[in-house]
């Protein structure tokens, strides 16, 4: 009787999990501006001269609202700044 209660609490522990939805990944997707897409390459540029000096070999970031930080030049700039905070502190 009790391997027959645990079977199916183990069953219903395993239930898929709703998702939560995200107020911010409604996002308008419009391109950008130049001045905006050159700041973006040279924040991207500025975190991959990071990532080189690091030695880091590959990471992931994701936020809490669903909104993409790769496309937001101070976000990208504030990845570079942990990694090197985080490298600087290694030593």
């Amino acid at each position: 009787m009790r391997i027959r209660r645990l079977v199916r609490r183990r069953a219903a522990a395993k239930a898929p999990v709703k998702a939560v939805p995200v107020a911010a990944a409604a996002q308008d997707d419009k391109p950008l501006s130049p001045e905006a897409a050159e700041e973006l390459r040279a924040a991207w540029a500025e975190l991959n001269a990071a990532a080189v000096d690091a030695k880091v070999i590959s990471f992931h970031a994701c936020t809490r609202t669903g909104a993409h930080w790769a496309e937001d030049p101070s976000t990208v700039r504030a990845m570079a700044a942990l990694i090197r905070e985080s490298t600087s502190q290694d030593l």
